[in-house]
């Protein structure tokens, strides 16, 4: 079995994802991480010189690349990628995944992205407030997929009391 992590980026998808597959005895992946080794560019290089949609496209290719040669794993999404093509009725079809959002609060989320200049979607936002809207919009666009997801799991509290609650719906 493998589980997709998926939720808003600073969701904790990556913390959550490291410190379960070490629990669990599972390998992690992070998407984002992989499509950079892959593409020998980082994220925010792929969405400056080659555009959004291109990236989307190679999230895709290479998640469907991941899942089909993987087993004992825990694969962590970016914050998008549940929300292009049919990524999750996609993932939820297949037999050996379980998909799990980590559902934090605007709050947390607000907190945890103030002031990170490294993600290429929120960089030109320049106050709590402005970030907090942004935040907003986007969670308001893509709960309806994050929502979709097999295990819906707060994330918003520490990371071993979320671990321990991914872990408890699994059995």
């Amino acid at each position: 079995m493998n589980l997709i992590l998926v939720g808003y980026m600073a969701s904790g998808k990556s913390t959550i994802g490291v410190k379960t597959a070490e629990l669990l005895d599972f390998n992690f992946i992070d998407l984002d991480a992989y499509i950079e080794k892959k593409e020998n560019l980082s994220v925010s290089d792929i969405f400056k010189t080659k555009g959004e949609i291109y990236f989307r496209k190679l999230e895709q290719l290479y998640l469907k690349e991941i899942t089909a040669k993987v087993d004992k794993t825990i694969i962590s999404l970016g914050g998008g990628t549940p929300c292009f093509y049919d990524t999750m009725t996609w993932l939820n079809a297949l037999e050996n995944v379980q998909t799990v959002y980590l559902k934090t609060s605007l709050d947390v989320l607000t907190d945890r992205l103030y002031k990170d200049s490294t993600r290429p979607l929120i960089a030109h936002l320049e106050t709590k407030e402005a970030l907090r809207d942004f935040i907003a919009k986007h969670i308001f666009e893509r709960s309806y997929f994050y929502n979709q997801a097999n295990l819906v799991v707060e994330s918003s509290i520490s990371a071993e009391e979320t671990i321990n609650k991914i872990v408890s719906q699994l059995v």
